[in-house]
């Protein structure tokens, strides 16, 4: 069984139990101004195991089935059996790096909360398109486009989200896991930044 799917099935077993169990969410969820006054920091990893709803988990969830298998057998080929240990430090990281900002932002809100996997998985899912910026990603199975357009798009997406803000849904996180994801992969594979732009080049809409 790969890491991805333990990671699918261990995220939504877990976001299941916290959407019919409000106690358990409130101690899973991001809350910056709990993490600055109590030192809850480990709200940070816990806020990526759940989410506000079915749909914000379905999306996440087979966005990271989908791409993290691919990039879990990257990282295996890269660096044989350390690839593991780059596939969760990406992922897990990715998940507390994005959402740095929003602490800072609103450590001294106590009204504000966030939640989700989408900093990890925008992590995943961007180290992949820096990797192969032209695979083929469909959007409800049958909208396909080239990874790095998808890219652009998402990004505008979760910018404008964020600056609109309201919800649970941290779409800062989307932008800022994202970065995290392209970094990790030009800092741990160098070749990959090169490569985007020979492949980029290589793309033709007709």
């Amino acid at each position: 069984m790969s890491i991805t799917l333990i990671l699918v099935i261990l995220i939504s077993g877990i976001s299941y139990y916290a959407l019919n169990n409000y106690s358990f969410m409130d101690k899973m969820i991001m809350n910056p101004y709990k993490v600055s006054k109590r030192n809850e920091y480990y709200r940070f990893v816990t806020s990526g195991f759940v989410h506000a709803d079915f749909g914000h988990l379905i999306f996440n969830m087979l966005s990271l089935w989908f791409v993290g298998e691919a990039i879990e057998q990257v990282f295996a080929g890269l660096f044989g059996p350390s690839g593991t240990f780059y596939y969760l430090f990406l992922f897990i990281v990715g998940i507390i790096v994005a959402d740095i900002p929003t602490y800072l932002k609103h450590r001294n809100n106590s009204g504000y909360n966030s939640l989700g996997a989408s900093g990890g998985v925008s992590a995943v899912l961007f180290a992949a398109f820096l990797f192969a910026p032209l695979m083929r990603i469909c959007l409800y199975f049958f909208i396909c486009m080239p990874g790095f357009i998808f890219a652009i798009l998402f990004l505008g997406y979760s910018f404008y989200q964020g600056k609109r803000g309201g919800g649970y849904v941290n779409h800062s996180a989307h932008l800022y896991g994202a970065i995290f994801g392209m970094v990790f992969m030009a800092v741990v594979y160098p070749s990959s930044v090169p490569n985007f732009f020979a492949q980029i080049m290589t793309w033709r809409m007709f």
